[in-house]
């Protein structure tokens, strides 16, 4: 059975892509900015990445003209959270809440009062 997700984990699976996905977190770049990091690939080559990456909505592109700008789509990614992490979200929040309590627990000043187990 596929999965609505597959792509977006596929697209994920390149370290290259990710890498373009970093480089677009801190905002939109050029298509030539973003070929100019990978001075190792081919133009052809690093736009089949953003290409793979924004038909799985990763990367959004609009055109200014002759330009085109990148963005980072961060939705599928929410999605993924979604449904792989937000569920034990809320066991590891309640676990350090736990923590929290117990560590916050005063203990008693005076030595005598321990008790020994």
């Amino acid at each position: 059975m596929a999965d609505d997700l597959d792509p977006i984990f596929k697209a994920l699976s390149d370290s290259t892509r990710r890498q373009i996905l970093d480089y677009l977190k801190g905002h939109p770049r050029l298509t030539g900015e973003i070929v100019n990091q990978f001075p190792e690939m081919s133009r052809f080559a690093v736009m089949k990445h953003v290409d793979v990456l924004r038909e799985v909505g990763l990367v959004v592109t609009r055109t200014n003209g002759r330009e085109r700008i990148n963005s980072l789509n961060a939705v599928p990614i929410r999605l993924i959270y979604e449904r792989w992490l937000h569920p034990f979200s809320d066991y590891w929040a309640t676990a350090l809440l736990g923590i929290k309590q117990v560590s916050e627990t005063e203990l008693p000043t005076d030595p005598t009062t321990l008790k020994e187990p």
